[in-house]
């Protein structure tokens, strides 16, 4: 159904459009499918159109009923709502209006929920542009910018408990997948380009194993082989069914309908009481080639303009140096910056320098200085030219990738190295814990004759404290039980 597009790269920019990228990373995952690695290869330049299609009444970026319906594309109209006398009915993806839908609807459009869509909705005149560009040129439905809504609200520093970030909300491992560099220095998954062209190509692959958008969108939430499994459950690709029943997570049988009606109240700003969006403006950019392990803060005295706006137009460049690896870097600048660049660029030198240097106490290897920083071990190697076991002596001056007039703990540069878990992952830690000492302390019952049915609000430790039992020992015989998961009411416990 879907053909890869060639890219051109571009040199022109428009103002229309905040971002640029110059390519996909190759990974070296050998277990990819075909398409995967043919995207890889793409070269990833896009640029917004001035002829792009406009919507009356709806968020920047979106594609109204008229142009729909010339687009030559699978269009579907909204059934059910005609009462609503919306001024567009028509998507590139199914969007119905039943109950699930319009619970969201009435939602969005609400006093609290309607703050939150205001926001996504401004945020769209900056950003949705050129994610539905770029998913219309990779053959994918435009409407599904409504999913990346859902997901980021159009952030490209969002971030989930479970690290999932960018406007498309990328696992580290489902980026890495789809081409995204995901690294100690750069994060593709906070590049709108880059990371629409990745969701296109994952989005594809969910249309292809299930042949449905909804499904797809469901997988995109929960994963392709839960759904999968849904299906064989409940023996139906019908996603309105499968919802039905009690396998997916209610997160999962909300996403669907929360896309859906975004993309109702998008597509009909007014009908939903929006009439006063102030779409952001799009930042214009001109691209400049740096060195490898190019000084940002550097950068910017040349070009006079501040660190902070050097990472605004690069926001996928996680520390204050682009990667040291590599021949050069393509960096974003604002308009009429380029020229300077070219004038100025040799009154200094733009590399990074600027290290911090840590002088060792004792005996001690880089694996060593790698945990009390919370820094990966290769980056200090690469950084260093030190073998990791390399055993170095007291006073060895050892180089860290922090400048050295930042304090890295009070620094957001690198606030992912120090930020503490959540709560729920400490108990999990807390728990292995226990389940490891248990075993390795505990006396195995071989023949259990007595067994506690475990009640609503029970812990190993009350149980133990209960029964009289030693915990480690109810561990050890229930080991099977409590390595997999945590006690619920009704598990049967070994204890005599």
């Amino acid at each position: 159904m879907f053909k890869f597009k060639s890219k051109i790269s571009l040199s022109i920019l428009l103002a229309l459009l905040f971002t640029s990228c110059a390519g996909f990373k190759v990974g070296d995952d050998q277990n990819q499918s075909e398409p995967e690695v043919e995207a890889k290869a793409r070269v990833q330049t896009h640029l917004i159109d001035k002829n792009s299609p406009n919507c009356d009444d709806c968020i920047i970026g979106s594609i109204g009923d008229a142009d729909l319906k010339k687009s030559g594309k699978k269009i579907y109209f909204l059934y059910g709502a005609e009462h609503l006398n919306l001024t567009n009915y028509y998507y590139d993806i199914p969007v119905v209006y039943n109950a699930a839908v319009k619970k969201w609807i009435k939602y969005f459009s609400g006093d609290r929920g309607g703050k939150h869509f205001q926001r996504y909705a401004e945020r769209a005149g900056r950003y949705a542009p050129v994610l539905s560009k770029i998913l219309n040129d990779e053959g994918m439905p435009r409407d599904l910018i409504y999913l990346s809504m859902a997901e980021s609200g159009f952030q490209n520093h969002a971030r989930s408990w479970a690290k999932a970030v960018g406007p498309w909300q990328f696992m580290p491992k489902t980026g890495t997948r789809f081409g995204l560099d995901v690294g100690f220095y750069l994060d593709e998954r906070r590049d709108p380009l880059k990371a629409t062209v990745a969701a296109s190509d994952y989005l594809r692959k969910l249309y292809g194993m299930f042949g449905s958008w909804e499904l797809a969108m469901a997988s995109y939430n929960a994963g392709e082989g839960k759904v999968s499994r849904a299906i064989r459950r409940y023996k139906t690709k019908d996603f309105w069914k499968i919802r039905k029943g009690r396998y997916l997570r209610a997160e999962t049988k909300n996403y669907v309908p929360k896309i859906m009606a975004l993309a109702i109240i998008g597509k009909n700003l007014s009908k939903f009481g929006f009439t006063n969006v102030e779409f952001k403006r799009a930042l214009d950019f001109e691209e400049i080639q740096v060195p490898a392990n190019t000084d940002l803060y550097k950068v910017g005295e040349v070009i006079d303009e501040s660190f902070e706006s050097v990472k605004k137009y690069n926001p996928e460049i996680l520390r204050w140096q682009t990667p040291p690896k590599g021949e050069s870097y393509t960096l974003r600048v604002p308009v009429g910056k380029k020229d300077v660049w070219e004038e100025k660029r040799n009154d200094i030198n733009i590399l990074a320098t600027n290290y911090k240097q840590y002088s060792l106490r004792g005996y001690a290897s880089l694996y060593n200085v790698s945990r009390k920083f919370k820094v990966p071990l290769k980056t200090l190697t690469d950084l260093n030219g030190i073998a990791e076991n390399k055993k170095l002596y007291p006073k060895t001056t050892v180089l860290l990738p922090f400048r050295d007039d930042h304090t890295q703990k009070d620094n957001r540069l690198y606030s992912d190295l120090y930020e503490k878990p959540r709560k729920s992952i400490l108990r999990r830690r807390a728990y292995q814990k226990w389940i490891k000492r248990g075993k390795r302390n505990g006396k195995n019952i071989g023949s259990p004759s007595q067994f506690y049915t475990v009640k609503k609000g029970d812990t190993l430790w009350n149980i133990a404290r209960t029964t009289g039992v030693n915990i480690n020992t109810i561990i050890r015989s229930n080991y099977r039980l409590v390595k997999k998961r945590m006690i619920l009411p009704g598990d049967k416990l070994a204890i005599r």
